[in-house]
């Protein structure tokens, strides 16, 4: 028999988001710029995938870069979800997504994340 899935309400799990963006030292924070976190059920072509930045990284925006829409960060609730046994391991698999998505917005790539450990 398969253990239960985890479930945990939309506004639990937006405030876990919340806490990984507040626990961003403050110095970075004040740098991201022209950026939004967003939270979604699943990533409609890879539904296991559990975050996702998309933009221009602060690293290669260049002096033209104006006039366009944030950047954004997505992270996969479900996805989450489905990965963790219990709310203390979706804690943390929120942290580990969320500084691994931000991370992307300043120009670090997947190899330097996985090698630091946030992969």
């Amino acid at each position: 028999m398969e253990p239960d899935r985890i479930t945990l309400t939309r506004r639990r799990f937006d405030e876990l988001v919340a806490d990984a963006l507040d626990s961003i030292p403050p110095e970075l924070t004040r740098a991201m710029d022209n950026v939004v976190v967003l939270v979604d059920d699943r990533h409609a072509d890879d539904p296991s995938l559990l975050g996702l930045y998309e933009g221009v990284a602060l690293t290669e925006r260049t002096s033209n870069y104006g006039g366009v829409l944030p950047d954004r960060i997505t992270i996969y609730r479900e996805a989450i979800l489905d990965v963790c046994a219990d709310e203390d391991e979706v804690v943390d698999e929120v942290a580990v997504t969320v500084v691994h998505e931000v991370a992307h917005h300043f120009g670090i790539d997947e190899a330097t994340l996985h090698r630091l450990g946030w992969g």
